[in-house]
C-alpha cells in the first residue's frame, strides 16, 4: 500500500532547479535510504514533503495533499533535522509540556516511558545541554507522537559513533513497525545501510534509482584480477574501476564469470559511485 506519492515535483531558487520532474511512491512499512552529493536535492526534497516551501507537482500522505504551511500534515509525519530550534530558555521538563500541549497526535505513556529510560536531565535548561542530550530531548519528542512516518536528515551529523548508534537502536525500538515508513538522509550510509530496505539515490535534482536493497545487490557483484589482466576485465563494460596493491576491482553484473578471479558484495556506496559518480564540488 502507498503510504506518500509524489508526482512530478519541481522547484525552483530563482533560476536554478533544485528537484526536477520528481515522481516516488513510497509503500508503508519500509525504512529508506536518501542518498545524494552535496547539493543533489536531498534536504530540498525533504523540506517540500514537509510543506517548508512552495513547488510545483503534487505530494500526498494517505491522499492528504500538501499544502504551504499546512499544519495538518504534521497528524502523518514527525521530522528530524540536521539543526534542532528547542529553546535554550526552557528546561526539559518545560520543553517536553510545551510540545505535548501543541501537538493533537502526543502520546503521554509513550513520552513518560522514554523519559524513564533516558537519562536527560529533567530540570537542566536546554542551553546547558550538549549537542547529544539536546539531539536525544529531540528524538524523545518525536517518538512521542503517532505519526505515519519520520523523516530523518541528517539527524546525527557531529555526534559520537556511540551516540549516533543509540540513535538509530532507539528509533527502530520505539518507533519502526510495518505501519510505519522512515526516511534517512544521510552521507553516513555505511553506518545505517544495515538497517535500509530501500534506498533511493538522487542526483542534481533527478531521481536516478529506487530500488529494494537486495534486489539492487543481487544485479551486480565486485570482482578483483591481477594487473596483468586489466584488458580481460575491460571486455565486461565494468563500472567504478580501482587500482589497489596490484589488483584492479570493479563492479559487474551478476551473471559474469572470470576465471580466477576473486568475488565480493558491493556496498550501498560502491553502487551510488558507479550510478551517480564522484563528487562534483
Amino acid at each position: 500500500m502507498s503510504l506518500i506519492e509524489i508526482n512530478n515535483l519541481t522547484k525552483y531558487y530563482g533560476k536554478f532547479k533544485a528537484l526536477d520532474d520528481v515522481s516516488l511512491s513510497i509503500p508503508e512499512g519500509r525504512i529508506i535510504g536518501l542518498l545524494g552529493k552535496n547539493g543533489a536535492g536531498k534536504s530540498t526534497l525533504m523540506r517540500c514533503m514537509l510543506g517548508f516551501l512552495k513547488y510545483k507537482g503534487e505530494i500526498e500522505y494517505s491522499g492528504e495533499p500538501v499544502k504551504l504551511y499546512k499544519e495538518s500534515i504534521f497528524n502523518h509525519l514527525a521530522f528530524i533535522p540536521d539543526v534542532n530550534s528547542l529553546d535554550d530558555r526552557l528546561t526539559v521538563q518545560q520543553t517536553i509540556d510545551y510540545v505535548s500541549a501543541l501537538n493533537p497526535s502526543w502520546n503521554s505513556e509513550r513520552a513518560n516511558s522514554l523519559m524513564v529510560k533516558s537519562d536527560l536531565p529533567i530540570k537542566q535548561k536546554i542551553k546547558n545541554l550538549s549537542k547529544g542530550m539536546k539531539t536525544k530531548l529531540y528524538l524523545l519528542l518525536t517518538l512521542s507522537m503517532d505519526v505515519k512516518v519520520l523523516l530523518l536528515d541528517e539527524p546525527t551529523l557531529g555526534l559520537d559513533i556511540v551516540f549516533r548508534k543509540e540513535f538509530f537502536n532507539m528509533i527502530l525500538g520505539e518507533f519502526f513497525d510495518e505501519s510505519k515508513t522512515i526516511i534517512i538522509s544521510t552521507h553516513q550510509v555505511e553506518e545505517v545501510e544495515h538497517i535500509l530496505q530501500d534506498i533511493i539515490f538522487i542526483d542534481k535534482g533527478k531521481i536516478n534509482l529506487h530500488e529494494n536493497i537486495d534486489e539492487l545487490k543481487s544485479k551486480y557483484k565486485i570482482v578483483t584480477i591481477p594487473d596483468e589482466r586489466k584488458e580481460e576485465l575491460e571486455r565486461f563494460n565494468p563500472k567504478l574501476v580501482t587500482k589497489t596493491l596490484g589488483h584492479f576491482s570493479a563492479i559487474v553484473d551478476n551473471n559474469i564469470e572470470i576465471e580466477d578471479a576473486s568475488y565480493g558484495r558491493p556496498s550501498l556506496s560502491d553502487l551510488f559511485f558507479a550510478t551517480v559518480g564522484g563528487s562534483d564540488e
